[in-house]
């Protein structure tokens, strides 16, 4: 019988990339993960890690054990969840990551309605963009992931996670006042007119810039993009001061109307998806239930 615990620590290398940062974010010495694992080799009897460079990576035999882990982990969860909706009142700790808008613009009138219903339920939020957060959730240092997803650019489906539509979150060109391009052309026309004008995107490696670069190119122009940030609201105020042209979402507006002049984008490019994540044997859970639902109010 193979030990649990040393289990999980194979699965946290794996999801984590180094003993270092599984040490980190277990309060471990690495030198505790080390022996833990050499451990683990000699219980199943065969090489689980092989050295890459100055890293180690997994061996065929350890995938497999991760593999089966992940099928316990998520029975575990399960049970957690049954034992949960057999109380009477719902306790303990929901953990959540969210990206900027939807935190501002969602997750303190779910709170409040959690808060209503469930007293005793403690909620922790982060932000955290959706591409580190979706990895922390399979981590298991979230129990709950508000992500987005734009078009033409879907996200990677795991298949220990499990995803629940939450709306569609309309996108705008966003432009100064002084800009002066119009829709009569068509979207695109109205897109590529504003080809020489500075630019405000989220970095380099996120799915938005991706999206929003891909958008420029099929309108016939490389953007100049001079302000790099996943802070949209400061898109909004650059877009505002006259510094810059950008994409924003609706929900950058949380009901209140747009300060900037707003075009529509071609078809196909003019909404993101809005989602929670949740791991399989989580997705049951009543505080996991009750979090959704709250969302689902949240929006409408």
């Amino acid at each position: 019988m193979f030990d649990l615990h040393r289990l999980r620590l194979l699965r946290e290398l794996k999801h984590r990339g180094t003993l270092a940062a599984v040490a980190a974010a277990l309060s471990y010495a690495p030198s505790s993960v080390s022996q833990q694992l050499s451990q683990l080799e000699a219980e199943v009897g065969v090489p689980l890690l092989e050295p890459v460079g100055r890293r180690v990576r997994l061996t065929e035999q350890a995938e497999i054990l991760v593999a089966h882990t992940e099928a316990v982990l998520e029975r575990l969860e399960r049970a957690e969840a049954d034992i949960t909706a057999s109380l009477t009142d719902l306790t303990g700790t929901l953990r959540i990551a969210s990206f900027q808008t939807a935190a501002l613009a969602l997750v303190p009138t779910a709170l409040g309605l959690l808060r209503h219903q469930h007293p005793q339920l403690r909620v922790h939020v982060r932000h955290m963009e959706p591409e580190r957060a979706l990895t922390a959730l399979q981590a298991r240092d979230f129990d709950l992931v508000l992500a987005e997803e734009y078009p033409g650019n879907p996200n990677p489906r795991p298949t220990e996670l499990e995803q629940e539509d939450l709306f569609d979150d309309p996108l705008h060109l966003a432009l100064p006042k002084s800009a002066g391009s119009s829709d009569a052309d068509g979207p695109t026309a109205a897109l590529r007119s504003l080809a020489d004008h500075p630019w405000v995107m989220e970095p380099e490696g996120t799915t938005a810039r991706h999206w929003a670069m891909a958008l420029c190119r099929n309108a016939g122009f490389e953007p100049d993009v001079r302000f790099e940030t996943t802070d949209l609201l400061l898109h909004q105020r650059l877009v505002e001061q006259e510094h810059a042209v950008a994409f924003l979402p609706d929900l950058v507006w949380s009901g209140q109307p747009p300060t900037v002049t707003l075009r529509q984008l071609p078809r196909g490019q003019r909404t993101r998806r809005i989602f929670t994540v949740v791991r399989r044997g989580r997705s049951r859970h009543p505080a996991v239930l009750a979090c959704r639902d709250a969302l689902r109010r949240a929006v409408a």
